[in-house]
């Protein structure tokens, strides 16, 4: 419990690192507006299209969700049955995604909606405890991606 409480903890800290670290471009203002965000979300909060379209994820995002993205569906199509390293591998995709954050605005609040509780589904199947558990937990990776597609572009 202690394990996944610090993990937890860790991510939000980099989640929240990794979205305030704009890139040098950004003026002052945006950059204090951007700190000043609350990343506190409801896990149950509904994601909302962008007036009924797809929200734009930005370019340097995109690569580290497709990655994760290609590696649960080859761990699923071999049958893959080494759940802690597809964990760690979707963590080591899921924390360069977090650095590469410059969204602001309502898509970065959407895709927030979104990637909280994607997040806690790797950190679950990290601290699986059997076979069949992990399994259950990589299904709900498999609708986390569904869902991802539903709302982003």
């Amino acid at each position: 419990m202690k394990k996944t409480i610090l993990v937890f903890l860790a991510v939000a800290g980099l989640m929240m690192y990794g979205c305030n670290n704009h890139e040098a471009s950004h003026d002052e203002t945006n950059h204090e507006e951007h700190a000043d965000h609350d990343h506190g979300h409801d896990h149950d909060e509904a994601i909302e299209l962008n007036n009924g379209e797809k929200w734009e994820i930005n370019a340097e995002m995109r690569p580290y969700i497709e990655n994760a993205e290609k590696l649960l569906n080859q761990y699923l199509k071999e049958k893959g049955t080494d759940y802690k390293k597809l964990a760690t591998d979707l963590s080591n995709e899921n924390t360069s995604l977090i650095k590469s954050c410059t969204m602001d605005g309502k898509s970065h609040d959407e895709l927030h909606k979104w990637l909280h509780p994607h997040l806690e589904l790797v950190d679950a199947l990290e601290n699986a405890a059997s076979d069949s558990e992990a399994s259950e937990i990589v299904t709900h990776l498999e609708h986390s991606f569904l869902t991802f597609h539903e709302y982003f572009q």
